[in-house]
């Protein structure tokens, strides 16, 4: 029971590690903004300054909608802290995770337990974007 408990927090401290962001900067930070602020973009509005490239990933899952929202929500808190008003969203995609999730037999010293091992594969959303200032009375088209 102690080995199963042990396992299962390892493997939730592993899966909730792998969720991250990178970014490149392309411009100066600004004072940081709401994140609830950030409008998303499919196109540049007219007189928007470029401030990072940013690319986000999820929790470790098995390729859910919610996982995309997450990775999105990810894209416009880390462009928040930037101090961008908006995210160019270049796209959404999936890939194979780093960490597996397997059921299946076990031992752990002289107990062992049966059954059948199943290789379940996960997968990680990510988004890619370019964080965006828009000054005010830019006419921004709707996203």
């Amino acid at each position: 029971m102690i080995l199963r408990s042990a396992s299962l927090l390892l493997f939730a401290l592993a899966v909730t590690g792998c969720a991250g962001t990178s970014r490149v900067m392309l411009g100066s930070a600004r004072a940081p903004v709401d994140p609830a602020q950030v409008r998303i973009y499919t196109t540049p509005p007219p007189g928007s300054i470029e401030i990072a490239q940013l690319e986000s990933s999820s929790a470790v899952g098995f390729g859910t909608q919610g996982q995309t929202d997450a990775a999105v929500a990810r894209l416009k808190r880390d462009a928040a802290a930037l101090g961008a008003n908006g995210v160019i969203l270049m796209g959404v995609g999936s890939s194979g995770s780093p960490v597996g999730m397997s059921v299946g037999a076990g031992s752990f010293g002289r107990h062992t337990a049966g059954g059948i091992g199943i290789g379940i594969p996960t997968t990680q959303k990510k988004a890619a974007g370019v964080a965006i200032y828009v000054p005010p009375g830019s006419q921004a088209p709707r996203p």
